[in-house]
């Protein structure tokens, strides 16, 4: 799998947001990112959040990183917005972009790992841990944006 590097503008996202870790997310008793996209979903976040821009995608943005893949961090489950007070920055740059199709939530479950062996086998790219993103474009295709350091 060899991932595309992509520049893009800041945007901002708007919807639920939770604070997790990886080591948090191991566990099912303590796992929050499931809960949290079924909230999104049963509470149809997406239908009516203010400020909607016409991206019909939506977002997982993960941000405010503790540290970096082994600390605690904020991810949003939304959709693109064009401001507001609880809308979440993506910061414009460099982002390498996976992309996956398949059945949910197992596809992206496996992805994310490939994307942790992507960069164990590539220690020269490093990642910024200021955000990353999920894009889903459909109910089976996503694309995950890491922010990349490029010098």
């Amino acid at each position: 799998m060899q991932p595309q590097l992509q520049r893009h503008k800041g945007f901002n996202i708007a919807g639920l947001t939770v604070r997790t870790s990886n080591h948090t997310e191991q566990e099912e008793h303590s796992a929050r990112i499931g809960k949290l996209w079924t909230r999104f979903f049963d509470e149809r976040v997406y239908a009516m959040t203010p400020n909607r821009v016409e991206d019909m995608r939506l977002y997982g943005v993960y941000s405010a990183y503790e540290s970096d893949a082994h600390g605690p961090f904020d991810l949003t489950t939304g959709v693109a917005v064009s401001g507001g007070p609880s809308a979440v920055q993506v910061e414009a740059g460099d982002y390498l972009v996976f992309a996956g199709q398949g059945q949910m939530p197992q596809m992206v479950l496996s992805l994310w790992e490939s994307i942790r062996q992507y960069f164990d086998q590539h220690p020269e790219i490093r990642r910024n841990y200021r955000s990353d993103f999920e894009a889903y474009s459909g109910p089976d295709q996503v694309a995950i944006h890491i922010g990349v350091i490029t010098d």
